[in-house]
């Protein structure tokens, strides 16, 4: 088998793992019971595309410009804040027509946000590193990211067609309350 390949299948496989439980996957299930699923899963595509891509082109240099203690206190906060605008329940359609930036906007920033220092976004660049093979490490993760992901927004759409509107909407702002809390807490100890 040859590098890119594996580098490849690699890639796939270890990011898949490491977003399974993770909070980016809860905030998509979450996403997934307000926003049509395909733009959801459009918006997570795109700002996956464009953070692994970041992640296997600059690798550990990001780092060096942004302390990743700021970086998670900032998507902790976005995080919180995604929370509130949740529990208030705002009027956006699912085709984002009242909304200033839409839903795939909407999830593209929250998801581009969540990965940055995430989990995934390190072993994205540690592939990287190993395989040394940036295109199929980047599509690689982007993949795996995707399929997990997509499995998260399957469960939202169930669970949004099964409970009322005020507890998805509840349990939604709580997810991103504790993603937040738990990402901040994370930066400072």
């Amino acid at each position: 088998m040859n590098t890119a390949l594996i580098a490849l299948v690699a890639s796939t496989f270890f990011v898949l793992i490491a977003e399974m439980g993770d909070k980016t996957q809860l905030v998509a299930l979450s996403f997934a019971t307000r926003y049509k699923p395909l733009k959801v899963l459009t918006g997570i595509f795109l700002a996956t595309l464009l953070v692994h891509l970041v992640s296997a082109l600059v690798g550990a240099q990001v780092a060096r410009f942004i302390p990743m203690q700021m970086l998670k206190i900032v998507v902790g906060l976005s995080f919180i804040g995604f929370g509130i605008w949740t529990l208030r329940g705002d009027k956006i359609s699912d085709d984002g027509k009242n909304s200033r930036f839409g839903p795939v906007m909407t999830v593209g920033i929250a998801f581009f946000l969540a990965e940055l220092g995430d989990k995934t976004q390190l072993a994205t660049i540690a592939l990287a590193a190993r395989y040394q093979s940036f295109i199929a490490v980047w599509i690689g993760s982007t993949i795996g990211m995707v399929i997990a992901d997509g499995l998260a927004i399957i469960i939202g759409v169930i669970a949004g067609k099964q409970l009322p509107e005020h507890i998805v909407r509840y349990v939604s702002a709580t997810v991103f309350f504790i993603a937040g809390i738990a990402t901040i807490i994370e930066a400072v100890v």
